[in-house]
């Protein structure tokens, strides 16, 4: 009986810590800045973004809303422009290694941040980690030199993987979902997902459209199914008054997704703290993505901080909404999405009506962008008052829309 305990944990641990990343070199993107990609699966549904002045850069980090001190960070990017993701693996462990420590990715991530300038210092840093390093993962990182790669990493070692190489990467982009192309064939989770997603990168690619607004809306917001060669997005056909379900397995975003964190590099001789944060959080079809840097300090936008409650106000709104996308509770209804309330003929689904106001905000930030660019420097002042609005503009949009939340 134990040990069947312990195999239904087993499969029950590595669905939740299920994440798709990707890189992008910034050879490739439209606008010739490198993006990194973690589209967060984990059984923390309570995310938050918290800012940090602990280390030898200042930095902001996607943190579980009950790490209160933020002891571990799941992706961010630290004032020198240096950005890290993971994804879990579970094929690259080396045969015989009996460590017990495990689950130290957001420790390493952490120590990154507050260390690290280029990527070679986070080679460095692995180098000379004490070892067992306690990680079985991708560890995915930019730079504001124009570096990015892929560190599969074990407890005792790691193959690093150059985005920037055409050898590695002849689009320009490297996905990661739940395995490493250097471990052991045929083992770890998310091959149905890693073929979804190369299938939209490829197109996108021959589109000349690798850009963050298709990362966060056509990636982060997919409804397609590589395997099942389905894509609910297109050819619509429920009306928003059908009870009408899906079988939910296998998507990039699933019941297990808590948030996306992307980040926008910056080209090769811009000043780093032009480096952007964009962050959804609490489920990506009732949540819109955020921009926040470094260079601005700890006042990032209050839905993205905790609250009194501990918890960040956007994830309550969105996780409030991620009910009525999973209302059947008993058994296995987790499983399965009503797909009328997150896209329908009416246009009134969760994403259909979230969309214009993130437009909005990705239209608004990116023409403050370009004077920011212009100038080559961040004014503190123009941040905050563009983090005011935004603050503004997204608590108005829930209430409008979706009251009473």
């Amino acid at each position: 009986m134990k040990k069947f305990v312990m195999i239904i944990l087993f499969f029950l641990i590595y669905d939740l810590f299920a994440c798709t990343t990707a890189i992008i070199s910034g050879k490739f993107t439209t606008d010739g800045r490198p993006l990194l990609l973690k589209h967060r699966d984990s059984n923390y549904i309570q995310n938050k973004l918290m800012y940090f002045d602990d280390g030898k850069y200042n930095y902001i980090g996607l943190v579980n809303s009950e790490d209160i001190n933020g002891d571990e960070v799941w992706g961010g990017v630290n004032s020198e422009g240096f950005a890290i993701i993971n994804s879990a693996s579970y094929n690259i462990k080396d045969e015989g290694d009996t460590t017990s420590i495990i689950d130290r990715e957001g420790e390493v991530m952490k120590r990154a941040l507050q260390e690290c300038k280029t990527i070679y210092d986070f080679e460095n840093l692995l180098i000379n980690y004490e070892k067992p390093i306690g990680v079985e993962a991708n560890f995915g990182v930019i730079d504001a030199y124009g570096g990015a790669a892929y560190f599969e990493t074990n407890n005792f070692s790691f193959v690093k993987i150059d985005v920037n190489d055409p050898t590695s990467a002849p689009f320009g982009y490297i996905i990661r979902t739940n395995y490493s192309f250097n471990g052991k064939p045929d083992e770890g989770y998310g091959y149905i997902r890693y073929l979804t997603t190369e299938e939209l990168f490829y197109k996108a690619s021959s589109e000349n459209n690798l850009n963050k607004k298709f990362i966060l809306q056509d990636v982060s917001r997919s409804l397609k199914h590589s395997l099942l060669e389905m894509d609910y997005s297109k050819e619509i056909t429920v009306s928003q008054n059908d009870n009408v379900f899906i079988p939910f397995q296998d998507f990039i975003p699933r019941n297990s997704s808590v948030s996306t964190v992307l980040i926008q590099g910056v080209k090769q001789g811009e000043s780093p703290n032009l480096s952007t944060l964009w962050t959804i959080l609490g489920f990506q079809y009732t949540s819109v993505a955020i921009p926040t840097w470094v260079e601005a300090g700890g006042s990032l936008p209050d839905l993205l901080l905790a609250d009194a409650s501990g918890n960040a106000p956007l994830c309550n709104y969105a996780l409030k909404l991620k009910e009525e996308c999973f209302p059947i509770k008993r058994g296995s209804g987790y499983k399965y999405l009503k797909l009328s309330k997150v896209i329908n003929k009416e246009g009134k689904g969760f994403i259909q009506i979230l969309r214009p106001i993130e437009n909005e905000i990705i239209l608004e930030t990116d023409k403050e962008l370009k004077k920011w660019r212009n100038n080559n420097s961040l004014p503190i002042e123009e941040v905050h008052n563009l983090y005011n609005w935004i603050n503004k503009r997204v608590k108005k949009a829930y209430k409008d829309n979706f009251n009473p939340l």
